[in-house]
């Protein structure tokens, strides 16, 4: 039997506070390196949050044939602020890694998943999760339909807001370039004037 065995319960409970060290108020150590506050930047800093839900996001890996789990977190639509532009972006929980990191396009439709009624499958042809842009076929689950239902509303209203914004750029593009036609034609029109002239 070893010597602690032998000790009376007793003793070996007084030798335990013996060996107990009490907080003191005087005791201050100095830290051995000062850490700066470091800003951490999200890139979300110029967007609004125009919807913000939990979920569960899955892509589907064409290899295997099957759905796999890309995280559960916060699904956020995020509308610019000066470009005007809806991204899709949602973070894992705890490490706050991208699982989902793309634009919404007029061509984007989301469509049921098959035997759910809280989940909505859709295709992004530039998914930048992993920073290098991925066709992606991406599915999201939600706790209930009816928060399904408020993120096919959001979703489909961003990709209508999206839809003006691009008809609106090809027609503002269409009217600078109209002014410069019409330049070079009265430039032309010049030159054959001048051109008459001298001769």
């Amino acid at each position: 039997m070893s010597d602690v065995e032998k000790k009376p319960a007793e003793t070996q409970t007084q030798q335990h506070e013996e060996d107990e060290v009490l907080p003191s108020k005087d005791i201050h150590v100095e830290p051995i390196l000062k850490l700066e506050d470091v800003e951490v930047k999200t890139f979300e800093e110029d967007e609004d949050v125009q919807f913000k839900m939990r979920a569960k996001l899955y892509r589907f890996d064409k290899e295997a044939n099957e759905w796999k789990e890309r995280g559960t977190g916060d699904v956020k639509l995020l509308k610019h602020r000066e470009t005007k532009k809806v991204r899709v972006v949602m973070r894992r929980d705890k490490t706050h890694k991208l699982c989902a990191n793309h634009f919404i396009t007029p061509e984007m439709k989301l469509s049921p998943n098959v035997g759910s009624d809280r989940s909505w499958v859709w295709t992004t042809a530039a998914d930048f999760t992993d920073e290098v842009p991925e066709h992606q076929t991406l599915a999201i689950r939600f706790a209930n339909p009816e928060n399904a239902n408020l993120f096919k509303e959001a979703f489909d209203e961003a990709r209508e807001e999206t839809k003006e914004l691009q008809e609106n750029s090809a027609e503002d593009k269409k009217v600078e370039s109209e002014p410069k036609e019409k330049e070079e034609e009265k430039k032309d029109d010049d030159d054959d004037k001048k051109e008459e002239a001298s001769a």
